[in-house]
């Protein structure tokens, strides 16, 4: 979700069902985008909507897993809840690393909440990543997860589907979760903008230091017509045409 989703595929030396999009650089930009980042008004959309839901699901000392977990850049959402904050993922140095079926290192129901923040788009094979996701979830616990509904191809390394808000719900629920709450962020009159601003900026910071100057202004100026036309727009259409969803899940019901 920022200029790299237009730069085309990265060399891999084997398909990988999923992985980080691309935050590693600078985690921080997550929870506090700046203006002229060309993703600033989704950036900011997702850390209103997720810091809501983790208030409603979140409790002190937990076991919580993030599934896919990069650099863990909403860690600090969760701080001073005396929760432990592991992390599952394929590169790096991550708690639990995942194996290239997509497998993770973990003993079952060991977590209470299970969190996949932009990930399930670069999963090849989504019944081992719900499966996965069961397995270490308590039976009480519930998952956190957020994708996109309408973004650019951003391979990092796979990038496989984007959703309509009935089609994700479905595919939770296929993967034996109830979705608890979706909540859309950014709808279309805030991200035709974005997609544009982004390979705008991609090719203009192509030009040295004038060029990232030029790419910074524009994006100021994008951004605030942005949100401005994503405020007025009705919420009845966002709901169905957002850029991302984040949801709340729990483990479904056993007959």
């Amino acid at each position: 979700m920022s200029d790299e989703a237009v730069t085309g595929p990265r060399a891999t030396p084997a398909p990988r069902p999923a992985h980080r999009t691309g935050e590693t650089a600078d985690p921080g930009r997550r929870l506090y985008p700046r203006i002229i980042d060309s993703d600033w008004l989704l950036m900011r959309g997702m850390r209103r909507v997720i810091s809501d839901i983790v208030a409603e699901a979140a409790r002190p000392a937990q076991t919580i897993l993030d599934f896919g977990c990069g650099s863990k850049p909403y860690e600090p959402l969760f701080a001073g809840q005396g929760s432990r904050y592991l992390g599952a993922d394929f590169d790096g140095e991550p708690d639990y690393p995942i194996d290239p079926a997509g497998h993770i290192s973990a003993p079952d129901a060991c977590a209470d909440l299970v969190v996949s923040f932009q990930v399930l788009e670069h999963v090849r094979d989504l019944d081992t990543y719900f499966a996965e996701a069961l397995r270490v979830l308590r039976p009480d616990g519930q998952m956190i997860l957020s994708t996109h509904g309408t973004w650019l191809y951003h391979p990092h390394p796979e990038d496989h589907r984007r959703w309509t808000r009935q089609g994700l719900i479905g595919d939770i629920e296929k993967g034996g979760f109830e979705v608890i709450r979706c909540e859309p962020v950014v709808g279309p009159m805030g991200w035709t903008h974005m997609i544009r601003l982004t390979g705008v900026c991609f090719l203009l910071k192509k030009g040295g230091l004038p060029g990232r100057a030029l790419a910074g202004l524009l994006a100021a100026v994008v951004n605030v017509r942005a949100w401005l036309e994503d405020r007025i727009t009705p919420a009845w259409i966002t709901r169905d045409n957002a850029c991302v969803y984040v949801t709340l899940c729990r483990p479904a019901p056993r007959p």
